[in-house]
């Protein structure tokens, strides 16, 4: 596919919507719709083969998930991947992690978009006060044992596909004697 010409749509703090006019490998033309967001992390709080989620409102499902801890830099400001994952699990946790183990990198609905998110297992934690945003003011914590979270997943209470994901790579990667 080639690029013809690319027209932003609209965009606010946390997206930008571009539609862009295309030329596919047969030469017919086609018109593609692309949001463009920024990548972001998403941290799995291990603890005594259990994990720390947060539960919030999730605007678009109009109902409450638990997920694991996750987010992007606020517009204007950047970072390493790891001072993201810090950042995220610091503000909607409280929690610092004596060991910051990097998982790996994917991409979620790339059928529009190009955002991936970086994946930590955060381990050795130490209890302090979350900062969460404005929009998180609603959130809320609490550790579950591994059983509990995968009764969660199998009973519909986690939908959230980067939170599985994650869950996978970290399943992937640990020996099985730490499962």
């Amino acid at each position: 596919m080639r690029t013809l010409s690319s027209r932003l749509v609209y965009e606010n703090a946390w997206l930008a919507l571009r539609e862009d006019r295309i030329e596919r490998a047969d030469g017919t033309p086609g018109l593609y719709a692309v949001i463009d967001k920024p990548d972001f992390a998403v941290v799995i709080p291990l603890e005594d083969n259990g994990f720390h989620l947060v539960e919030q409102y999730r605007y678009p499902l109009g109902t409450r998930r638990w997920e694991f801890p996750q987010g992007a830099f606020p517009q204007g400001r950047d970072g390493t991947p790891e001072e993201l994952a810090v950042a995220e699990l610091g503000e909607e946790t409280g929690f610092t992690a004596g060991r910051l183990e990097r998982l790996g990198y994917l991409n979620c609905a790339q059928g529009f978009t190009g955002q991936g998110y970086h994946v930590f297992l955060a381990t050795d934690l130490t209890p302090g006060t979350p900062h969460r945003e404005v929009e998180e003011q609603d959130m809320r914590q609490q550790w579950f044992p591994r059983a509990e979270f995968e009764r969660m997943v199998c009973d519909g209470e986690i939908t959230d596909d980067s939170t599985l994901a994650a869950y996978l790579l970290l399943t992937m990667r640990r020996p099985p004697s730490d499962r």
